[in-house]
């Protein structure tokens, strides 16, 4: 089972990071689950938002693909307990150098992103 839960979150990040390199918001509505949040700081600055204010900047935004920055982005670990799954992942892009904690779950069959916190490392 470890085995299929990991290809199947592998293919949700995937989607995840292609969404906001590429800026395709639809993909990020697939992978997120409505209701999650996210959290961070951007050199030192607090960040909140919904999902729907996240994807909403993603849209109104150049994306790194436009500005034909080189796709960096990777996992760096993936825990799976159970229903839920922990991912650490590097996301640099747009001249920040951005670590992720995505938290997942298993809702309906399939993984959601169901929290994101993240930070920019100088």
């Amino acid at each position: 089972m470890y085995d299929k839960f990991s290809n199947e979150i592998k293919n949700v990040v995937s989607d995840y990071f292609q969404g906001i390199y590429n800026g395709e918001s639809d993909k990020l509505e697939n992978v997120f689950h409505p209701q999650a949040l996210l959290f961070g700081d951007i050199k030192g600055e607090p960040y909140f938002k919904t999902v729907t204010d996240y994807i909403d900047g993603v849209k109104s935004r150049s994306s790194p693909k436009d500005l034909e920055e080189d796709f960096k982005m990777e996992i760096l670990s993936i825990e799976i307990m159970g229903n839920m799954a922990a991912i650490k992942a590097h996301v640099p892009m747009l001249g920040f150098n951005y670590y992720d904690f995505l938290s997942l779950n298993l809702v309906q069959g399939e993984w959601k992103i169901v929290n994101k916190l993240f930070t920019h490392v100088e």
